[in-house]
């Protein structure tokens, strides 16, 4: 069916009516029309609040996206049961910190949306390319907004558990007996190394580990594709910007640069009204600024006199202009003085100034050569941003429209690339991607021969796949794989010798005779450590934590033996066990310990807590809904 939709949406009919469902959708909303049709079921109730199938869809389907390659594997159902669980556990998170009368204001889910870094162009928040984002995730306005306000709810609850526990000094002292203990202890090891070289590995046990193990040697099935990448830098590099929109930039950037030199001033306000007119609101003035003229402090005399209590708190200081800060009669008057200079009484407004010029920042602009690189990368990237999220609509309509890449790279102007072969497990580049190795393998692209649905690499990359050959698994010939099957073997014999020597060592150990013989013919010591702390970094990891497994010696060492997971055979003897103090500890030591300490029980409260919630809440789920998928 999907490939005759294919087929058809090729007409102009089709693509008519097609066109005139995108305008009942776009007017109406696509719930209208299929709720019209239909009442979607419930697959879960969670206190009275019903879980719809739409919601258990989008939630599995966003779980098979995060696992990616090889979710063929994996049993469907269970999949949505994981899903369906993860929005019960929402849920009842949600209703409780409502019904606590935890909330998230407004403001704060904008500054969320104002930051991310998707919706912006230049470091400056652009609210075309946020709706278009956002559309592209299947989501309006409203239902995004909706989605971070609970996101960043359940985060408030999260937080209150991991941020509200404490720990005594008398556990941080027990914990520390037990974090910073060392142990003394000495050790043997034997590697795998030349004791089998002069045995010879005959072709008969070569062909029975071929036969015995086949599955051993299969090579997978492999594809080559085709596929064309839309790429930010490649549309960079396609763009030239002329001399003269450059030029024009900087001459726009150097003017509202020059503009905008700041000027920082204090003033002392003489209110008009009430029982001062504007007369005696000059003569006051006047008077104020002899005063300053004839030695006395500005921030004093505004502190006495001003009308402005607010200012007069800091000396009279109203800040910085870029020239359009304060009423035009004081922006005049700036212009002209100099740093220091106290001005003549003004009259604006707000009444009758006296003003102190502050500060005066002016500053030359950089050079059109020093900037011109900068103008030019950031023009394109402005460019640019908007150039992709044009083509990408195109590359997602062609992609399904068309039955090939050619009219795709012809359209949009990139070029058909092929990759090397690679399997299931991926390959280089963008073919270690998991959403590529799965579009790559999904029956729509490998068994109906389609193009792939847009793969958004990353945010300045996107790509269409579609399957050029498929390699079929086979199994390896002996004489290509005869080499490998003489390694394993080797090393199996090698394995079997350290055993046997380890065994011969401690069965001298235990009658107490020949170790000093079996150990110099061999070329063994004993290495020994003393206090060595859990984390000591030059000892082997697997030895230390066999040695900090092993119980305290009582009457004579303690002994215990393992293979490392490169075969060497390891005889350990543990001496004696040294208690860790709180004391020892450096205060980095000392505040991580308490904070990983912390974190865990955050953690583990925060679990009890979502466990008791869904074991108190009245959960009704479906018996049949997962049959339904």
């Amino acid at each position: 069916m999907l490939q005759d939709i294919r087929d058809n949406s090729q007409g102009i009919v089709a693509k008519v009516i097609i066109g005139l469902i995108i305008a009942v959708f776009a007017l109406f909303g696509v719930d209208s029309i299929i709720g019209g049709l239909t009442s979607a079921p419930s697959v879960a109730e969670v206190n009275g609040e019903e879980i719809s199938e739409a919601q258990l869809q989008f939630s599995t389907q966003s779980l098979i996206n995060s696992i990616g390659a090889g979710i063929d594997s994996l049993d469907q159902g269970l999949l949505q049961q994981i899903a369906l669980s993860q929005l019960i556990e929402e849920t009842v998170l949600r209703q409780s910190a409502e019904n606590a009368n935890m909330s998230i204001s407004s403001d704060h889910i904008d500054r969320a949306i104002i930051q991310t870094p998707q919706f912006q162009l230049n470091g400056e928040f652009d609210s075309d390319l946020a709706i278009r984002t956002m559309a592209s995730q299947g989501y309006s306005v409203p239902t995004y907004r909706q989605l971070l306000r609970q996101q960043m709810l359940l985060s408030q609850v999260a937080s209150a558990y991991s941020s509200s526990n404490f720990i005594t000094e008398s556990e941080l002292k027990r914990l520390a007996e037990l974090s910073a203990q060392t142990r003394d202890f000495k050790y043997l090891s034997i590697p795998m190394g030349t004791r089998t070289l002069g045995m010879a590995i005959g072709d008969d046990e070569i062909q029975s580990y071929y036969d015995d193990n086949q599955s051993n040697f299969v090579e997978e099935e492999t594809v080559v594709v085709s596929y064309v990448l839309l790429d930010q830098l490649a549309i960079a590099a396609a763009i030239e910007v002329g001399g003269d929109e450059l030029l024009a930039q900087y001459d726009q950037e150097r003017d509202a640069f020059e503009g905008s030199a700041e000027k920082r001033a204090s003033h002392i306000l003489f209110e008009v009204g009430g029982d001062r007119s504007q007369q005696q609101a000059l003569q006051q003035a006047a008077q104020a600024r002899q005063r300053i003229v004839d030695g006395e402090d500005f921030a004093l005399v505004a502190l006495e006199l001003s009308s402005d209590v607010v200012s007069a708190q800091e000396g009279g200081d109203i800040g910085y202009t870029d020239g359009s800060a304060f009423p035009a009669e004081i922006e005049t008057a700036l212009d002209s003085m100099a740093l220091d200079e106290i001005s003549a009484p003004l009259v604006t407004e707000f009444g009758v100034h006296i003003v102190k010029l502050t500060e005066d920042s002016e500053n030359e602009f950089q050079s059109y050569e020093e900037v011109s690189a900068r103008i030019e990368r950031e023009f394109k990237s402005a460019q640019v941003a908007l150039i992709y999220v044009e083509r990408l609509e195109d590359l997602s309509n062609l992609a399904f429209e068309t039955g090939d890449l050619q009219t795709i790279a012809a359209d949009l102007e990139l070029e058909v690339l092929e990759s090397e072969a690679f399997g299931r497990s991926g390959g280089g580049g963008i073919f270690s991607n998991q959403a590529v190795i799965a579009a790559a393998f999904s029956d729509d692209v490998l068994l109906e021969g389609n193009n792939s649905e847009v793969l958004e690499l990353d945010d300045s990359k996107s790509v269409v796949l579609r399957v050029k050959q498929l390699n079929e698994s086979s199994i390896r010939v002996l004489s290509e794989v005869e080499p490998e099957i003489a390694v394993l073997l080797r090393t199996e014999m090698e394995r079997d010798a350290v055993q046997a020597l380890g065994d011969e060592i401690l069965s001298a150990i235990e009658t107490g005779a020949g170790l000093d013989e079996v150990l110099a013919s061999n070329e063994l010591e004993w290495i020994e450590e003393e206090a060595a702390a859990r984390v000591a970094f030059n000892i082997n990891r697997q030895i230390l934590q066999q040695v900090f497994a092993m119980r305290t010696p009582q009457d004579g060492p303690e002994r215990a033996d393992m293979t490392l997971d490169n075969s060497t055979f390891v005889l350990i003897e543990l001496t004696k066990v040294n208690p860790g103090s709180l004391e020892s500890l450096q205060e980095e030591e000392r505040n991580s310990m308490t904070n990983a300490v912390l974190t865990d029980l955050g953690s583990s409260d925060f679990q009890a807590f979502v466990a008791n919630l869904r074991e108190t809440a009245d959960i009704q789920q479906s018996t049949t809904i997962f049959d339904t998928f």
